[in-house]
């Protein structure tokens, strides 16, 4: 699907980052890793290597303008080309009611969500132009309810879906299509940490916290993070490339709209 493009993904980490890096790696793609964590991003750079495809690891602090500079000239002096741009990278606010949360947490999580993804846009849309390539925003169901405690969290994550819907309109005559993955439930080591506290609390099991959730969703399981990616990959190829502005849900039909 992704035969000798380039793709950048940002925010890699052990689970959906990781999991979009190696799907992309594997339909055919050279892959640029974009994370704080230095020796992280060594490790999945070593797995894509495996596979016949080039990896390039930049450290790199996405809220920050020369570190993201650092990270588009990495690139175009590697590959010399983009193809793809997925903004991975995501903060999560503290779980607090909106009138109770600290407006700084709040800014935090804009600066991650919202402005580094603009940030990274705009220093790829160049390239991408070239090669009429695509973005792929990573969302979150959180846009589809207003439960308690996420309300900092849907700002961030609303914003997030009006920037790809405005710059789906604004790169389009350029060739570049900008679209949004919205995921619920990701099954992965960062939710399995959670139903653990969450089982701790309640005096179960995490078995019994993953069989209460599942049984609200549609296709009665939990997405595993190659699900999310495949999706994510299906909208940075041509098989997509009449698909633009689109938010799409992947939550084994935790939500309709």
């Amino acid at each position: 699907m992704l035969e000798n493009k380039v793709i950048v993904v940002s925010g890699v980490g052990p689970g959906l980052g990781r999991a979009v890096a190696l799907r992309a790696a594997r339909s055919g793609a050279d892959v640029v890793l974009a994370a704080r964590t230095e020796s992280r991003l060594k490790e999945i750079a070593a797995e894509i290597e495996k596979t016949g495809r080039r990896a390039l690891a930049v450290p790199t602090d996405i809220t920050d303008e020369t570190s993201a500079a650092a990270l588009a000239t990495a690139v175009s002096e590697t590959f010399g080309r983009v193809d793809g741009l997925v903004n991975n990278a995501f903060a999560v606010p503290p779980l607090t009611d909106l009138v109770d949360v600290d407006l700084t947490d709040v800014r935090a999580g804009f600066e991650t969500n919202v402005y580094a993804a603009l940030r990274l846009t705009r220093l790829f849309a160049p390239a991408l132009a070239d090669s009429r390539g695509s973005v792929v925003m990573i969302n979150s169901a959180v846009l589809r309810h207003s439960k308690r405690l996420f309300g900092a969290y849907k700002m961030s994550k609303a914003a997030l879906l009006a920037l790809a819907q405005s710059l789906a309109t604004e790169l389009g005559s350029q060739g570049i299509r900008v679209n949004t993955v919205a995921p619920g439930y990701i099954w992965a080591d960062a939710l399995r940490e959670g139903f653990g506290h969450w089982a701790e609390q309640r005096g179960v099991t995490v078995q019994d916290i993953y069989d209460e959730i599942a049984a609200t969703l549609d296709l009665g399981r939990l997405p595993e993070p190659d699900e999310i990616a495949d999706v994510v990959l299906f909208l940075l190829s041509d098989m997509a490339r009449a698909i633009t502005g689109h938010c799409l849900d992947a939550n084994a039909g935790e939500y309709h709209h």
